[in-house]
């Protein structure tokens, strides 16, 4: 009986023994599971890490392999996360077929895009949709993607346009235009005279022809306010003769001719010679 007893017991224990020894063995593959890391992962597949090395952006510095890969087949068969387990908070985040623009998750702002792509660009570029919209031009009917066919990319003016003159450079477009307005022209008070002549040529030829100290001005000094205005001479002159010959004369041109060619007249547009003019025209009295 004695003996039967000393079996059982040893049974017991080989029992406990095994099973102990299982539940060690659980715990190591447990502790194996986590400590993987990204070390392990290139070991068998050596695209991704290579393709986060190079490009992988806030991917390669703020997240590992397991942030993102939660397990491994065939224990965990759905390993490929959906973005917005990571990327939400904003409209751009809401948008859907990440992939059709961020083809490579690995290198993010790789972005390729196809042809008349507008609104995806609208959720990150709102002041650029505004200033199109809000000032018409044929730049508001195109696609972001039609100038922008690269993400990032800024694209010269001159790909389109032909410049003004032989002699502007990519340049010299953006002292005056604005890429999302561009019939909203403006410059700058050191704009250089010759840049406007390359529209306004004749005024520009007349001014460096003149012997008056108007040619040593530059032309945004006149017409700094606005493209097109044409300012009064009193804004910078005031009213530089006594009030009684302002009264005959009230416009400037009468006597001085136009800024661009000032204090030069031909013969019949003097006061005299239009005065004689008029003599000549008259019928003859019978």
């Amino acid at each position: 009986m004695k003996v039967v007893k000393s079996r059982c017991l040893t049974a017991a224990f080989a029992a406990l023994a095994i099973f102990s020894f299982a539940g060690l063995a659980g715990a190591a593959q447990e502790e194996a599971k986590a400590t993987l890391t990204s070390a392990d992962c290139v070991k068998c597949h050596s695209k991704p890490p290579a393709d986060i090395a190079s490009n992988g952006m806030a991917h390669k510095t703020n997240v590992t392999c397991q942030d993102c890969h939660v397990g491994h087949p065939p224990t965990v068969k759905k390993i490929i996360p959906a973005c917005s387990q990571c990327h939400e908070g904003k409209p751009h985040f809401s948008l859907n077929g990440c992939l059709s623009c961020h083809s490579n998750p690995h290198t993010p702002k790789v972005i390729k895009f196809g042809n008349n792509v507008t609104d995806p660009c609208l959720t990150c570029h709102t002041p650029q949709i505004e200033k199109l919209r809000k000032n018409k031009s044929k730049h508001t009917a195109l696609a972001c993607s039609f100038c922008h066919n690269v993400h990032g990319k800024i694209p010269e003016c001159t790909q389109c346009h032909k410049p003004h003159s032989k002699e502007m450079v990519q340049a010299d477009c953006k002292k005056c235009h604005q890429a999302h307005m561009p019939l909203v022209v403006t410059y700058g008070a050191e704009t250089q005279s010759k840049l406007c002549a390359s529209c306004h040529k004749k005024a520009y030829d007349l001014l460096m022809a003149s012997t008056a100290k108007h040619k040593s001005v530059l032309c945004v000094t006149c017409h700094q306010s606005k493209h097109k205005t044409v300012p009064k001479c009193q804004d910078c002159h005031g009213m530089p003769h006594p009030a009684g010959m302002m009264a005959k004369f009230p416009k400037c041109s009468q006597c001085h001719n136009i800024a661009h060619d000032l204090n030069h007249w031909s013969a019949d547009t003097t006061p005299e010679g239009a005065a004689q003019g008029a003599k000549k025209a008259a019928p003859k009295k019978k």
